[in-house]
């Protein structure tokens, strides 16, 4: 798909205009066909309020949160497909209603999958309706008339948390997936003879063994040269049924100034259930212990909906290890000893997850065996 930023003009460029005045984010007016400052500032919101990549251009990411967001509940009747699943702001809505109800949809992440047609069902035959899986009118009215009957706290937080309790307290038999990202034909960041794809292979590797030796299982997403798409790595941990989920990348920059470590969960400030509670003290942990135990640059935690993120059943974490293009981090990057430690800090972020309060050492105390 093309992208768009500001100075280009066309009929995209009007679709764009009148679904951010839908949105809010635009004054209403004739959607004109010119992509302006005013446009530009306007995205920027958008992909804020959305967890996206903030660089006020609409690219495929963008664009198809534009489209979800165009959503409200009850604008189009809901159910399960197979091959193409609704997708949309009223889909985040009915699956946080369900969550709000009692019913276990998994993940409000605005995809009308398996689970939200089985909780759907599960509501329609609770109040006397055919268990037909499809939202329409008479289930609208029927949802309308009920009140929330989960309090205390956040549904999905609720049951991630309580998930987590029942794993026990050690990784052993727990099923991990590591993510190197990128492989094959694309390399990623590159600098010299440095390339983020085999750094972050080379990482996941060495992670991969200091889990097996602490009882856990740890499955790759790829081979030293394969490179599945996002919805295939989330896929290959979905049927794996896997208990947590570490996406490693580099980040890389024009200018050679930017540097640091940043650790991301699925979040959204747009919906109050589209965020992943475990997976967010797990990117704290992630984070609070690679700053310990380096020197990289502390740019913190951030929500962000990435389809990665998003598409992944279990809590989920992606980690950048630092900016490959900076002299700093770079550096630290080509030396093997450094890469261990990073792997040593993410054992002991995933080890420390299962602990329970009075057993944690704290951060940069913990260590594990190799």
């Amino acid at each position: 798909m093309q992208t768009f930023r500001r100075g280009d003009h066309g009929r995209a460029v009007a679709e764009i205009r009148y679904r951010l005045q839908d949105a809010g984010l635009l004054a209403n007016g004739p959607a004109g066909p010119v992509y302006d400052e005013d446009v530009e500032r306007a995205v920027r919101t958008f992909q804020q309020q959305r967890g996206l990549m903030v660089d006020g251009v609409v690219g495929p990411s963008t664009f198809r949160a534009l489209d979800e967001a165009r959503w409200r509940l009850g604008d189009r009747l809901l159910h399960y497909q197979v091959t193409h699943p609704f997708v949309g702001d009223d889909v985040v809505t009915l699956q946080t209603r369900l969550m709000e109800l009692g019913f276990d949809c998994g993940r409000c992440d605005g995809i009308f999958g398996p689970e939200t047609g089985q909780a759907l069902r599960d509501f329609q035959r609770n109040v006397g309706l055919p268990g037909d899986g499809t939202f329409g009118p008479t289930t609208i009215r029927a949802m309308k008339q009920l009140r929330r009957s989960v309090t205390g706290g956040r549904a999905t937080a609720l049951r991630e948390h309580e998930a987590l309790h029942r794993g026990g307290q050690s990784l052993t038999g727990k099923a991990i997936i590591v993510d190197p990202g990128h492989g094959g034909a694309d390399g990623g960041w590159e600098v010299g003879e440095l390339r983020e794809r085999d750094l972050v292979y080379d990482i996941a590797a060495r992670l991969e063994g200091r889990l097996a030796a602490s009882g856990a299982y740890a499955f790759l997403t790829r081979s030293a040269e394969g490179n599945p798409d996002a919805a295939d790595r989330a896929a290959f941990a979905n049927a794996a049924e896997a208990n947590l989920y570490l996406a490693l990348h580099l980040d890389g920059s024009h200018d050679v100034r930017a540097r640091g470590v940043a650790s991301y969960f699925f979040g959204s400030a747009t919906a109050e259930e589209s965020h992943s509670s475990v997976g967010e003290r797990l990117a704290n942990l992630v984070q609070h212990e690679i700053v310990a135990r380096t020197d990289l640059l502390d740019c913190r935690t951030h929500g962000k909906s990435w389809e990665l993120l998003r598409r992944t059943r279990m809590p989920a974490v992606w980690v950048e290890f630092g900016y490959l293009t900076s002299p700093h981090d770079g550096a630290r990057l080509a030396e093997p000893g450094f890469r261990d430690t990073l792997a040593e800090a993410l054992h002991a972020a995933v080890a420390r997850l299962y602990l329970p309060a009075e057993a944690d050492p704290g951060t940069g105390q913990l260590r594990l065996p190799a």
